[in-house]
């Protein structure tokens, strides 16, 4: 039998979770799993958990909630034997996205009672960890009010997306390190370890969670006419090809900015200073994917 816990985040997304343990114990095969299944209390919970079941020897540890809810998890497991899983129930899902889990809870149980363990890359920025996704900019911006806005889900961030375009002003960015100097008036600055922000935006299309790089994708300023054929390409993953974007590969790169500000790891906005150092972390995490026959 493999001890697995599932660590339910409640605000998440905007489903509700109150179902959610009976689907787990009732979907998960019990003839495998022994299954645990706990909600998060209050912000950095997750995190405190997940270290007990790491204690105890727990084969997995489930993530049920969002990226934010990942990353909390996924701190806790870097560089031990214990596995994070994803049940993605959150607002834009992109770790789980990558991996290709499926939205539908019940398919995603069904999911990880078939899975293997990969070891896969994770980044650091100023020594904070980061799953999918970290950057400045817009993006920041817009995470920072979506946390303020009361109400979770897509509408809402299309929403602040919308309202607050017209209000933003880019920013000069320089990124020097591992080969790479630039400097550049810029609207979003992303560092990728995985391939979307979420909702199957794809911000670094190529981006790959096991090549030991990081993915930087620096959107610099643009005329509003071409706002919506940008919005297009992120969704149909060739958003790299545009002639505003400008995309690398480092293992490191130290990033600096005009002033401190909101900066955002796995879409949860934090307050950063001008200098922000991010690097990859190869083979640090071990994740359970779906099998591949």
């Amino acid at each position: 039998m493999k001890r697995i816990a599932f660590i339910i985040n409640p605000i998440s997304g905007t489903r509700s979770k109150r179902d959610l343990p009976s689907s787990i114990t009732s979907g998960m095969n019990k003839e495998y799993f022994d299954v645990d299944v706990v909600f998060t209390e209050y912000p950095g919970h997750a995190t405190e958990l997940a270290r007990g079941f790491v204690e105890r020897g727990y084969y997995g540890v489930v993530a049920v909630g969002g990226d934010g809810t990942v990353n909390e998890v996924g701190r806790a497991l870097v560089h031990t034997d214990t596995a994070l899983g994803i049940l993605p129930v959150g607002s834009g899902n992109g770790l789980a996205r990558h991996i290709r889990m499926s939205m539908q809870p019940r398919k995603a149980i069904a999911q990880l009672n078939c899975t293997e363990v990969i070891s896969v890359d994770y980044g650091l920025a100023n020594g904070r960890p980061f799953f999918c996704t970290c950057g400045t900019g817009f993006d920041a911006y817009i995470s920072s009010k979506f946390a303020k806005a009361g109400k979770r889900g897509l509408m809402t961030y299309i929403r602040e997306m919308i309202m607050s375009y017209f209000d933003y002003e880019p920013e000069t960015y320089r990124l020097s390190g591992d080969g790479v100097q630039l400097e550049i008036k810029a609207f979003v600055v992303t560092f990728a370890n995985a391939s979307q922000w979420g909702n199957n935006a794809y911000i670094a299309p190529r981006a790959s969670i096991q090549d030991g790089l990081i993915d930087i994708a620096v959107l610099s300023r643009f005329p509003a006419i071409v706002a919506p054929g940008l919005a297009m390409q992120l969704f149909i993953k060739n958003i790299d090809k545009n002639l505003f974007m400008h995309s690398m590969k480092v293992r490191e790169v130290t990033l600096f900015r005009e002033k401190c500000g909101v900066f955002h790891y796995d879409g949860d906005p934090v307050e950063e200073g001008r200098e922000i150092h991010i690097r990859l972390v190869p083979d640090g995490l071990k994740l359970l994917v779906e099998k591949r026959f």
